[in-house]
């Protein structure tokens, strides 16, 4: 199994934007049968992510399905990225792992 982590930086004031449009992504994802989340950082250090969502992936190509159609069509998905990145202070941060099953 492999979880794709985005990380992404906001503003205070944009933040529950961001908690909206990560929502949205999160149902989304559930909607197409993964398991998805978004977590808030309880702590942070300096210049560590506001929000984060997380993707839990059998296979690394669903990574890029989600990415193309994951709020709907590719269109609307579109446009749901342009209007997300309009309140991000940086580019997300993407991390990709590899989940150890070893007993």
């Amino acid at each position: 199994m492999f979880l794709a982590r985005f990380s992404y930086d906001v503003l205070p004031v944009n933040r529950e934007r961001a908690i909206n449009f990560i929502l949205r992504e999160v149902k989304a994802a559930r909607g197409r049968g993964l398991n998805a989340r978004m977590l808030v950082p309880l702590t942070r250090g300096v210049g560590a992510a506001a929000l984060q969502f997380e993707l839990e992936l059998a296979q690394l190509d669903q990574l890029d399905q989600f990415r193309g159609r994951g709020v709907g069509t590719s269109e609307e998905t579109g446009h749901w990225m342009h209007a997300f990145s309009e309140i991000l202070t940086s580019p997300p941060l993407v991390e990709i792992l590899r989940v150890d099953e070893t007993p």
